[in-house]
């Protein structure tokens, strides 16, 4: 917000308290008469007087500045409007520096590390994989709008009894079959078999029980390998990290089968990475940084001879990272990749995107790399997110009940073709696929970070593409509305160009006005977002702003506006509208359409 009669009164107010104040006005609450409003409580701490006495000053001031109307005092809040031709000051002669400001203003630049996705090789990408994705990606994206340096990274679980799961099926089930013979994408066909196992599991685990009655009681966990097709996949197991020529091979084929299928989900979705790392190369990383801190004394040794971190300090479990046999655990991995990727790259802060249900591990984690010394320890930040649900319920993998990302991405690309039809009658675009595609993905990342990443969502295919209400459609189609106006507008010579002057003192009402507040308020709700790591702020903000334009479209005719003079202002005002909608859509990695 770069208003000429705020930076005056934060000089003003900085001079009467001799200490630097940090002054953002708030948008008018609808009970209140104005556009801005500067509330005082916020001073208060500075000032350490009643708040009330400094929103007189406050009200005092504005009153007497030449670029303020409708000043009013309710309290300790003070109401004003801008005038005309201060609104659009930056809203039209300064545009691309409206849009740079968030770089521009960003004295706070760092490099981050951002790691997510992380998917096992056992299973295509689902839903889960989705919001984690679309958080991730969206976060890269929004850091390096505001001028941070960042570094997206993948880890890739290839590793585990999870992965032996799929192995020892196919050996039993496969036939010798390929995604290309079956005409299968590679991570869907892997799946396959990850349930297969888990079927014949369940059938040899009722089996067990009905024949030993003893064992009725035990988890089937706990019997894992007294079923003759766990004890394959432990063995497995056994032999992959002996180095068995036979199973690697196969383990290297299966995975090249998923990670084939991966990357043509994530191009789809526009997942890009910096650096990708494999488990299987990082889970013997760690050990030798456990026995470092056993020798200093900052690890100990348990009576069984297991190493422990001792971390009540922390109001933590005492976690084990080594087993007594000498074995590294995840927690040991985790350490060890933590520290190559901060050799790798050197961030200010490494972020983890991962489910909330690991916020004990990411906890634990921390406290232990800076028992070991790590002063940049206190830079980690674990991005949680909550559960996402399909109206019908929950997923289990293992039972082969999860949505496929691919099979939601075409399931959403149709209902986005058939609404596109809808609208378009019998004048069907050449591009119709390719439209329907941006539309889908656009609606599916929208409705994904439209909350905080903490909530816990229910995600709705046929809501979330909808061309009305807070929708990802919606967005995308007041940009198709105005590239329309647009385009409409130069067939009859009336051009949008930087160097056209624009008279700002013409638009005058509350519709117009509103939306050069809202713009106003662009570059702090990046840098905003961007502090709390939450995209939410921004999905909330580009619907408040298209609200508005649609309301001033509504009541405030722009081709048909009485004089060229206001046809012009009132183009401008749109194409405004249209940068700062597209900007914040492609900060959240949504492509938009030309038309829709």
């Amino acid at each position: 917000m770069n208003f000429k009669c705020i930076n005056d009164l934060i000089v003003y107010l900085s001079k009467e308290t001799g200490k630097q104040i940090e002054l953002l006005p708030e948008l008018c609450p609808k009970n209140m008469d104005g556009q801005l409003t500067v509330n005082c409580f916020r001073l208060a701490p500075v000032f350490r007087v009643n708040p009330e006495l400094i929103a007189e000053k406050v009200e005092n001031y504005l009153s007497k500045h030449p670029d303020t109307e409708k000043v009013s005092r309710i309290k300790a809040f003070v109401n004003f409007d801008i005038s005309a031709s201060a609104l659009y000051k930056d809203t039209f002669s300064d545009i691309k520096k409206l849009l740079s400001d968030p770089e521009a203003n960003n004295s706070k630049k760092k490099k981050y590390l951002i790691e997510y996705s992380a998917p096992n090789t056992n299973k295509p990408l689902h839903l889960g994989h989705l919001r984690n994705n679309t958080l991730g990606m969206g976060l890269v994206s929004l850091l390096r709008r505001v001028g941070h340096e960042t570094v997206a990274v993948n880890l890739v679980n290839d590793r585990g009894i999870h992965i032996c799961k799929s192995m020892v099926a196919y050996k039993l089930f496969g036939n010798n079959q390929t995604p290309e013979s079956t005409g299968k994408k590679g991570d869907h066909f892997v799946g396959e078999f990850y349930v297969l196992f888990d079927k014949e599991f369940k059938k040899q685990i009722s089996e067990l029980k009905k024949s030993n009655p003893e064992l009725s009681d035990k988890a089937d966990e706990e019997l894992f390998s007294e079923t003759p097709i766990g004890k394959k996949a432990q063995d497995t197991l056994q032999k992959w990290e002996k180095n068995d020529t036979e199973v690697v091979s196969l383990w290297k084929k299966m995975n090249e089968w998923v990670m084939d299928g991966f990357n043509e989900t994530y191009r789809r979705m526009g997942v890009k990475f910096d650096k990708v790392y494999f488990e299987s190369d990082t889970y013997k990383l760690g050990k030798d940084i456990i026995l470092k801190g056993l020798e200093k004394g900052v690890l100990k040794k348990r009576d069984d001879n297991a190493v422990i971190a001792p971390l009540k300090k922390y109001k933590l479990n005492d976690k084990v990272v080594l087993r007594a046999d000498g074995t590294s655990v995840y927690i040991t991995q985790d350490i060890g990749t933590t520290i190559k990727k901060y050799d790798d790259f050197h961030p200010d802060t490494q972020v983890w995107v991962v489910g909330d249900e690991q916020i004990y591990h990411f906890k634990t984690l921390f406290a232990i790399l800076k028992e070991l010394g790590y002063d940049w320890g206190n830079s980690f930040f674990h991005l949680a997110y909550g559960m996402i649900n399909l109206p019908e319920g929950k997923m289990k993998s293992r039972e082969g009940t999860v949505v496929d990302a691919d099979n939601l991405f075409d399931e959403m690309t149709e209902l986005a073709k058939k609404a596109t039809l809808e609208r378009c009658g019998d004048n069907i675009p050449d591009d119709i696929d390719k439209r329907s595609e941006i539309i889908a993905q656009g609606a599916l990342k929208f409705m994904l970070l439209k909350f905080n990443p903490k909530t816990t969502i229910t995600f709705d295919p046929q809501a979330s593409i909808k061309f009305e209400g807070d929708t990802g459609p919606y967005l995308q189609y007041v940009c198709a509305r105005i590239n329309s106006i647009i385009k409409k507008a130069g067939t009859e010579g009336i051009y949008l160009s930087e160097n056209k002057s624009v008279n700002g003192n013409l638009l005058s009402t509350q519709w117009e006005k509103n939306i050069a507040v809202l713009a106003s308020f662009y570059p702090n709700t990046l840098l905003d977002a961007a502090e709390k790591m939450d995209c939410s702020g921004i999905v909330l903000y580009l619907i408040k702003l298209a609200k508005a334009f649609n309301s001033f479209y509504r009541e405030c005719p722009v081709l048909n506006a009485e004089t060229e003079e206001l046809k012009t202002a009132r183009l401008a005002l749109s194409g405004a509208v249209r940068e700062i909608i597209s900007d914040g859509l492609r900060t959240l990695t949504i492509d938009i359409p030309e038309a829709m």
